[in-house]
């Protein structure tokens, strides 16, 4: 087995692994899904009434920025896990075997894309049964959910990256809440940036949630021209801009999660 394949093998067998994990520990999962659902109903039943978005109903332009968090929660399963795996020393049993260091990751994260694929099935019904409908072709739509899985597994990367760094499931989870609130609610995702005071409106227009968000909007179709247009131009230019926090994202924290793994295993 070659240097490009082994990774690759290795992965899928820890994909295999966390899979069968996650099928054990179904809370993982509901956390993952229940919460989301819990802001659906929130805002679209309880704010919804008060909240005003010129042309369009509420919870159309609320639901692609609850997939947007729905993929940030189910990323950071990652991290926790592999805190909880560097716990209980599951890795140095790893060590033991000829595995790439990079297959363990790989598997690691593919197996998180998998649970966040499911969410995304549980969000989309839940939206549609809250009145949510997609507004574009069906090659749009599959673009629009293979954007936010993109997402996610990149996503994973920089939440594996933060654990191996921290390496407690409580120093994770403690960074993970700090850093996904402010990103999450200082964006477009709940409602219009555009009506922030502008020193919020500069940060929201350029956290990366509004352009994943924006970019979902617009790839199922849920705009509309009577809302006020930003000038920032991840905004304007919301899918390419998307695609390319997707790969800073993963050249960046592909190779350091890597290393920090290595780093961890060899203590």
């Amino acid at each position: 087995m070659n240097a490009l394949t082994m990774p690759l093998a290795d992965g899928w067998t820890i994909a295999r692994r966390n899979t069968l994990k996650i099928r054990r520990s179904p809370d993982l999962l509901g956390s993952a899904i229940m919460f989301p659902i819990v802001f659906v109903l929130m805002f679209a039943y309880v704010f919804g009434s008060v909240i005003e978005v010129p042309g369009m109903p509420y919870r159309e332009f609320l639901l692609p920025g609850i997939f947007v968090q729905a993929v940030i929660m189910g990323a950071q399963i990652t991290g926790y896990t592999l805190t909880l795996d560097l716990q209980k020393g599951i890795f140095d049993r790893f060590r033991s075997l000829p595995m790439a260091p990079s297959g363990v990751l790989i598997g690691q994260t593919v197996g998180d894309l998998l649970m966040n694929l499911a969410s995304l099935v549980v969000m989309a019904v839940m939206g549609l049964i809250v009145g949510w409908r997609v507004h574009t072709s069906p090659y749009e739509a599959v673009l629009g959910f293979g954007l936010l899985l993109l997402f996610a597994y990149a996503f994973s990367w920089f939440t594996a990256t933060v654990a191996l760094a921290l390496r407690t499931p409580e120093s994770f989870n403690n960074i993970a809440t700090m850093v996904s609130f402010p990103l999450m609610f200082i964006s477009n995702a709940y409602l219009d940036s555009s009506r922030l005071p502008t020193p919020l409106r500069v940060v929201a227009e350029w956290n990366p949630v509004s352009t994943f968000t924006q970019a979902a909007r617009e790839l199922f179709g849920n705009t509309s021209s009577a809302m006020k247009t930003s000038d920032a131009w991840p905004v304007q230019h919301a899918v390419p801009a998307s695609l390319l926090w997707i790969a800073i994202i993963l050249v960046v924290f592909v190779p350091l999660a890597t290393r920090l793994y290595k780093r961890a295993v060899s203590n």
